[in-house]
């Protein structure tokens, strides 16, 4: 029997066509599942159609907290296999995904591992949108800080995790990340990083545990056309910097901006090289989306320092 259940969520019929794509490159992997599970947030209409059209998965909706965090959890609870994998609904896996992440589970240190996300973008990016900005669109970025093939978190497009991890940890905490019902924690919204979080309070829990970056099982992650303007850009950087004070809040400092503190030293190297190379255009991208992101994330901090002070969660 397999070892493998896959969770891919779901909310709007608009990506009707990319769900079935998503499923057909699971059902298509050289390594088979046990189990694919649509978890359907909030869509009644989305649901019915997925369970008379698409073979081969189990449909269930969201019994969790609105959102995606709920929506893997919901999954992950009926998932039976002992490594639970996460693929987004609008995500192409290649053939060998599986196979490439199941393989680095040999190693009873790893709590979970991530692949390379490359962007499908549905019309050419624009010249001035930086690959270190890849994050943006939900895709693996130039200077993601890696040592020895570990990271500090995974990307939620592409990851897995134990079963047994998952479940003794807590899971995905369903207040981060993108909810239609704009919740917030104390007065500061989080529409992200709900798997950073996750994957450092894992590690604190597993002090043991190591989170691995695994290039070899890649998926396609499609950027709409919405998507590659300067508007979404910005949105997204304001959207990610109150995002990190939240999770800073949370988390601590240390941990919660370790890696983006590294990644600063690449962006500041990119710019010079792209003024060398006379593609301005990405310099400045780059300047202004690390200034907007920074900006959000001091204004996020002051107004959940004028409401009160959030302690680092004791995960002793």
């Amino acid at each position: 029997m397999s070892d493998v259940s896959v969770v891919i969520c779901a909310y709007t019929l608009d990506r009707w066509d990319d769900l079935n794509a998503a499923v057909a490159s699971v059902r298509a992997q050289t390594y088979p599942t046990r189990e694919i599970f649509v978890v359907v947030d909030g869509n009644e209409a989305l649901r019915e159609r997925a369970e008379r059209e698409i073979e081969g998965v189990k449909v269930v909706p969201n019994s969790k907290t609105a959102g995606l965090s709920g929506g893997r959890m919901t999954g992950a609870e009926l998932a039976t296999a002992p490594i639970i994998v996460f693929l987004d609904d609008d995500a192409i896996a290649d053939p060998n995904w599986l196979a490439h992440l199941v393989e680095v589970f040999q190693d009873d240190r790893v709590l979970g591992a991530g692949g390379h996300i490359d962007p499908l973008w549905r019309r050419p990016p624009p010249s001035w949108f930086p690959p270190e900005f890849n994050w943006i669109v939900g895709c693996t970025y130039h200077g993601m800080p890696v040592h020895n093939g570990q990271v500090r978190n995974l990307i939620g497009a592409n990851m897995s995790v134990r079963a047994d991890v998952l479940r003794r940890s807590g899971g995905f905490d369903t207040k981060l990340g993108r909810r239609e019902d704009g919740g917030a924690i104390l007065g500061v919204v989080a529409e992200s990083c709900e798997e950073t979080e996750f994957c450092i309070r894992v590690s604190r829990v597993f002090p043991d545990g190591i989170w691995l970056y695994c290039p070899q099982a890649r998926i396609q992650h499609i950027v709409p056309a919405q998507r590659a303007t300067w508007r979404y850009f910005v949105h997204r950087c304001r959207m990610e910097g109150t995002a990190k004070a939240v999770l800073t809040g949370l988390t601590g400092s240390r941990d919660g901006l370790g890696s983006e503190r590294r990644y600063v030293l690449t962006l500041a190297r990119s710019i010079l090289r792209y003024i060398c190379t006379g593609k301005l255009g990405r310099a400045m991208a780059i300047c202004a989306g690390l200034s907007i992101t920074t900006s959000a994330y001091g204004r996020a901090v002051l107004a959940r320092a004028m409401l009160t002070t959030i302690s680092p969660i004791n995960y002793d």
